[in-house]
């Protein structure tokens, strides 16, 4: 067992810590050993952080010597996607405009992970700025899937996912803006969670597009989700945006019983695109479930089909606003040979930006302009409005909805370079929730050619705890989130 600590899970490894059979500079050097022996074909990571991982665990078996009480993430190795501000470590985005950015201070979630205990082992690959769904706009190099070296791992929270499905981290964090955690969670074969907007504090997170962005945990299974839920989740006089509301311990929501959950199964997630096997296995979880004392009921959420358009003019406007703040005047990478300051703007952002970032912000800047804003911005902003109340229509009638994660499995690597809107539709399932406000999860539910399938579970506003309670009752019914890619 002590050689093969990393395919354990956190609540696993926290159990062994507590007993005292195994020390965390054990575990901290068993999972260091793994990224050692694998990461070379994943490239799960940017940055590894071996030497902090095992000051920290050191703190924590000096901690348990005392009797001092453990808390669940207490030497539990974790992994931090590239856009979250971590003190004197590089934090890139992945993106060769921030390659030397080391910040001065942590994110709060960041924070809140060392105040629970929990151990650093590095920082994940994205796509460049969070944009993307297959983690090849990264502006160092692809992340691989660990079930399929040559398929992509999804994205942008790729390196995340990958990191977790890979056994180099008992859990990881990610960012969803538009299906970020979920997507990947679902094309590695993990469980990834989006919560609430405002649940989890945002300040140190590197902005995309602000009003969708959340920070949420991938995980090897639901009860690791809940527990890292647990540490991030709460208020934060740092973010304006976190909500002012009690956090629960969400470990209490993990019971096996859906007697009388209603279940809505809106026909727009299952339409054009959806890979028949991909629907196939989540119409056979929803009846299972039904087998297990639930009901579902075919709806239809017409204002779901402009989830996509909507959201490629949201959160494109946003980024061209959050990103004009990287000029090469106060960090990062700033362009030589400039004869002006704004030669030297233009250079530098010319230089350090990937083709799909530039991409975007050239979309959201027009769309904000002048003659535009009404006829594009404001526009989407309405039928966001139209989306979000189609959601509360159907949670007067429904507990959650169950959707699959992604219209297909994962792809390969390059096949959809030259296909930008088919590489969208990758997150057509995952973008009404985050428009919406509201939280999702995505866990395994099958596979198709040895490549996992993963199934969203959706509720309303800050209904997490239920969530939870469908997830980790599939769960108990199941074997797909025990099985573990061939490396």
């Amino acid at each position: 067992m002590a050689d093969r600590l990393f395919e354990l899970t956190t609540h696993e490894l926290h159990d062994l810590l507590k007993s005292k059979q195994v020390s965390a500079v054990e575990v901290a050097q068993n999972f260091i050993e793994r990224i050692d022996a694998v990461d070379g074909k994943v490239r799960s990571f940017v940055t590894t952080t071996p030497e902090l991982a095992l000051e920290q665990a050191k703190a924590i078996d000096e901690a348990i010597a005392k009797g001092e009480k453990l808390g669940a993430l207490a030497g539990i190795p974790g992994a931090i996607k590239d856009n979250m501000n971590t003190r004197g470590i590089l934090t890139t985005c992945s993106s060769k405009i921030l390659y030397n950015y080391k910040p001065v201070y942590d994110a709060t979630v960041v924070q809140k992970l060392g105040e629970a205990g929990a151990l650093t082992v590095g920082k994940t690959n994205l796509d460049e700025f969070a944009m993307g769904s297959s983690c090849e706009n990264s502006g160092f190099f692809p992340t691989h899937n660990p079930w399929n070296l040559d398929k992509v791992p999804g994205g942008s929270s790729g390196g995340s996912a990958a990191a977790v499905a890979a056994d180099e981290c008992a859990f990881s964090l990610g960012s969803d803006t538009g299906g970020s955690i979920r997507q990947p969670a679902s094309f590695c074969g993990v469980v990834g969670l989006k919560p609430t907007y405002g649940r989890v504090s945002r300040y140190g997170l590197i902005a995309f597009a602000s009003s969708l962005d959340q920070i949420g945990p991938i995980t090897k299974d639901v009860t690791d989700s809940a527990l890292v839920f647990n540490a991030i989740a709460g208020k934060d006089p740092c973010d304006t945006t976190s909500l002012d509301i009690e956090t629960p311990d969400f470990t209490k929501a993990l019971r096996d019983d859906v007697k009388g959950l209603k279940i809505g199964v809106p026909k727009e997630f299952y339409g054009q695109g959806t890979d028949p096997d991909v629907e196939k296995a989540v119409k056979d979880v929803i009846n299972m479930l039904a087998g297990l004392g639930a009901e579902y009921k075919e709806i239809s959420m017409s204002s779901v089909n402009y989830g996509l358009p909507v959201y490629y003019i949201i959160a494109p406007a946003e980024c061209s606003s959050n990103l004009a703040r990287f000029d090469g005047v106060r960090y990062g990478l700033r362009s030589k040979g400039s004869t002006d300051t704004i030669a030297m703007y233009e250079k530098t952002r010319e230089e350090g930006f990937g083709a799909e970032v530039k991409q975007r912000i050239m979309i959201g800047t027009y769309a904000l302009s002048a003659g535009y804003y009404d006829a594009y911005y404001l526009k989407a902003q309405k039928v966001r409005t139209m989306l979000r109340m189609d959601f509360e229509k159907a949670f007067e009638e429904f507990d959650v909805i169950i959707t699959p994660t992604s219209p297909s499995v994962a792809f390969g690597i390059g096949a959809l370079a030259d296909d930008p809107y088919a590489m969208k539709l990758a997150d057509v399932c995952t973008i009404p929730a985050n428009l919406a406000g509201i939280p999702a999860i995505s866990i395994p539910c099958g596979f198709k050619n040895g490549l996992p399938i993963g199934l969203q579970i959706i509720a309303k506003g800050l209904d997490e705890e239920t969530l939870f309670r469908v997830a980790y009752t599939i769960e108990q019914h199941t074997q797909w989130h025990k099985k573990k890619p061939n490396l």
